[in-house]
């Protein structure tokens, strides 16, 4: 039986899927926030084969935000306390050792904004929509994921008006993936996850620790430390498996085996 109430986790072929299951739009209030992290922070545990994980959601929507009855009672003496479990839970997603996808349809409000703006990657549904509310209901937050899809312009705009934007107009700016037909939105997500998937679990971790240290770094700091990881990785079996398998021209057999161990 699953130790999650709102997530339900499935593993095939090397392909993790997360489902927020909380009806009717997976708002997440603090215990689902509480599990997100749990799930995220020890994905070897809830999914151990996995070397790519889809975050996604039950039903209509990807995710509805925020429970706004949590606002209700937050005031200045709980609000750090409360807005810590929030922030872990996103932090859980980005620093998550393996690759994470969100796959988004319907909306992708405020925290679910965040949800998808703390993976690596957003595949959407045609017609999807994301917004930043937080300024109609007392609240901030969620701009900062939001200009790790878009320009910062439209950030302002968003955080600004709390308009709902379509996908379409995201996708202008290239931080979204791709954008679907509703009923291909799983199928295009597991596409993508099987082709990173396809690689050795030692190299997909080490790019994922390696874009996230990159990722606001000079260009000089951040192409040294990924020479670093290039000296790293060349300490395991299959660095020269990648590269026996290209010039015999057959599939590679990755054991995530360091050299000699």
């Amino acid at each position: 039986m699953s130790e999650f109430q709102f997530l339900d986790v499935r593993t095939t072929d090397h392909v993790a899927t997360v489902t927020m299951d909380r009806p009717p739009v997976n708002a997440v209030g603090l215990p689902m926030y509480a599990e997100i992290k749990a799930l995220f922070g020890e994905i070897e545990r809830h999914a151990p084969d996995a070397r790519v994980v889809i975050l996604t959601g039950a039903g209509k929507h990807f995710c509805g935000g925020n429970d706004l009855d949590e606002f209700l009672t937050m005031n200045p003496e709980n609000a750090d306390g409360r807005m810590k479990h929030v922030r872990e839970a996103f932090w859980s997603i980005y620093e998550c050792p393996v690759p994470v996808i969100a796959a988004v349809h319907g909306v992708a409000v405020g925290t679910g904004l965040a949800l998808a703006g703390s993976c690596d990657m957003v595949v959407a549904a045609e017609g999807a929509r994301f917004s930043l509310p937080e300024i109609q209901v007392g609240a901030m937050g969620g701009a900062k994921h939001a200009s790790r899809l878009v320009p910062q312009a439209l950030v302002r705009r968003m955080h600004f008006t709390g308009d709902m934007v379509p996908v379409e107009e995201l996708a202008q700016y290239g931080g979204i993936d791709r954008v679907v037909p509703g009923d291909q939105l799983l199928a295009a997500a597991t596409e993508l996850a099987r082709r990173i998937a396809r690689h050795s679990p030692v190299a997909i971790r080490m790019a994922k620790r390696s874009l996230n240290r990159i990722e606001y770094m000079e260009l000089k700091d951040g192409y040294a430390f990924e020479q670093s990881l290039t000296g790293e990785l060349s300490g395991y079996d299959d660095a020269k498996e990648a590269v026996a398998a290209f010039f015999e021209r057959r599939e590679p057999q990755y054991t995530g085996k360091r050299s000699g161990g």
